[in-house]
């Protein structure tokens, strides 16, 4: 038993994800209808949920109070690169629905929502959540809220003594040790995601929903290899694929399995220290990109909504596609802060064609459907890019005082 313990630990993760698909997939067909087996899936993912907004929280109060002033940081320019690749992502996204255009399957019925009616709903919804009670943010993943009272407290205990600190810095490296232990159950986890959706669905459950999904996962990737790279060298004016492709292996895997941004916040950490990043910039991006930088959220709404327009004979015209790629990127930045994420953000997308709440409502059914491989596209490409614009950031500060 111990031998094989210590062959299990000596594989890497992705191999043991891999296993762990396999075995789901012959369990689900072989007894379809053993309900411990699903409970693997379920325990994985609340595991995650509980300790995520625990550890966005910690990090960044130790991130900014541990930071020493006079420092330089590359967070403008991450920032700038977060906002730009996001909006670009929605604007992919439109072109490529524009060009494959998908007739969706609505159902008479979908789940009850309460989605945003306007912009100008959800920019308030953003700056309630920003407010929001610490206590009741962290019990609601509210990562905005989170993050602002992040912020707030980590500045407040700059000046706190090293002795403050140091605890600080112990809870931090705890609260990322656990994270780290639930992300390595991940393969038992998959073993009962995957078998409690073959089991339930059925192995043709995603068959008649492909075109829009392949739209989107196609799209995200087309972001992930094309768009992402075409920034990076725009910046660093070196060949960004090295450096694309070592965040996907590393932190994209991962984090299309756990489907959790901000429990995949430890492996990009660890990734930006391989990088030999410095500490004081990625100990905020990382956390922050966790929340605000929304690539796959812009995709997933600009496909989504537009598809709902072709299922419904609606002719978008140029003015309201551009207007939709603004809008899909604010609203993606703050997805995470709205509960349901980017898919409860599609009716007000929806909303620029006039779409009725009902018909909106029955494409976020339809993308629950299909969110056992959107969601983690999405989020694999999300948590991704943190560590590419972070590496991206701080190269092209290298390049300019190189060039100085």
């Amino acid at each position: 038993m111990k031998n094989m313990f210590k062959k299990w630990n000596s594989l890497s993760l992705v191999s043991r994800i891999v296993l762990g698909i396999i075995v789901g997939v012959v369990l689900a067909l072989l007894v379809p209808n053993v309900s411990w087996i699903s409970l693997l899936g379920t325990l994985f993912i609340s595991s995650l949920k509980a300790v995520a907004p625990i550890l966005v929280f910690v990090l960044v109060i130790h991130a900014i109070a541990s930071h020493e002033s006079g420092q330089k940081t590359n967070m403008k320019t991450i920032l700038g690169l977060y906002a730009i690749g996001t909006f670009l992502a929605g604007a992919v996204a439109v072109i490529a629905a524009k060009i494959f255009p998908s007739t969706l399957i609505l159902k008479e019925s979908a789940q009850e929502i309460s989605p945003p009616q306007n912009i100008g709903e959800v920019l308030k919804t953003l700056l309630v959540n920003i407010a929001s009670n610490p206590v009741d943010a962290l019990m609601n993943a509210n990562y905005l809220g989170i993050l602002a009272w992040a912020l707030v407290l980590g500045f407040a205990l700059k000046q706190a003594s090293a002795t403050t600190k140091t605890v600080l810095t112990n809870v931090s490296d705890a609260i990322s040790k656990v994270v780290q232990w639930v992300i390595n159950l991940a393969p038992f986890g998959i073993v009962g995601i995957i078998y409690d959706t073959i089991s339930t669905n059925g192995l043709g459950a995603l068959g008649k929903y492909g075109h829009v999904l392949i739209v989107l996962v196609g799209t995200m990737l087309f972001v992930a290899l094309v768009v992402h790279p075409f920034i990076t060298f725009i910046y660093t004016r070196k060949n960004p694929y090295p450096l694309v492709f070592l965040c996907l292996k590393e932190s994209g895997i991962t984090a299309f399995f756990t489907r959790s941004s901000a429990a995949n916040i430890p492996v990009n950490m660890k990734l930006c220290e391989k990088l030999g990043l410095d500490k004081n910039t990625y100990a905020v991006s990382i956390p922050l990109g966790a929340t605000i930088n929304m690539a796959g959220a812009a995709v997933t709404i600009s496909v989504l909504s537009l598809a709902a327009a072709h299922t419904l004979n609606i002719d978008i015209d140029i003015p309201t596609a551009i207007l939709l790629m603004v809008i899909a990127a604010v609203s993606a930045a703050g997805a995470s802060g709205v509960t349901g994420g980017s898919l409860l953000l599609i009716p007000l997308a929806c909303g620029l064609f006039g779409i009725p709440a009902d018909i909106s409502a029955q494409v976020i059914a339809v993308g629950m459907i299909i969110g056992v491989v959107q969601d983690s596209c999405e989020t694999a490409i999300n948590s991704s890019s943190d560590v590419l614009f972070t590496a991206t950031a701080e190269y092209a500060k290298e390049r300019k005082e190189a060039k100085a």
